[in-house]
């Protein structure tokens, strides 16, 4: 008995379930990433607003830097960052911000993502 590949149509149980969970997987890795690099352009755009105000350098303590980037990250709703995760340096007319944190989101039993971001502005002469 001879099979002609005319004969030959579609895909067997096993590979429809196997593209299926390939599936899944990718959008389950969609749904968790998606909003974690959403919320980091939230960051990028604070500290991107911080450094388009003018009076930053001379006119603003640490304290208020921190509380004014405070502010932005409620307002977003971004809970990622914390006061431990924001780095400011100044030295006179120099101002250097710097935002470091990860974020660990879990997938599905011991699997997590893992993502790690490194923000800074500087602002004035050293």
């Amino acid at each position: 008995m001879k099979l002609s590949p005319n004969r030959q149509q579609g895909l067997t149980l096993i590979s429809t379930l196997l593209l299926l969970g390939l599936i899944g997987f990718f959008v389950l890795l969609g749904v968790k990433v998606i909003p974690v690099y959403l919320d980091h352009s939230k960051v990028a755009n604070a500290l991107s607003a911080l450094e388009k105000s003018g009076n930053i350098v001379e006119g603003q303590t640490e304290f208020e830097i921190r509380n004014n980037l405070a502010k932005r990250f409620n307002l977003n709703y971004v809970y990622d960052v914390t006061q431990d995760d924001i780095k400011i340096t100044k030295y006179g007319s120099y101002l250097k911000v710097a935002i470091q944190y990860e974020v660990v989101k879990k997938l599905v039993g011991n699997l997590s993502v893992l993502a790690e971001f490194n923000d800074v502005i500087e602002v004035g002469q050293k």
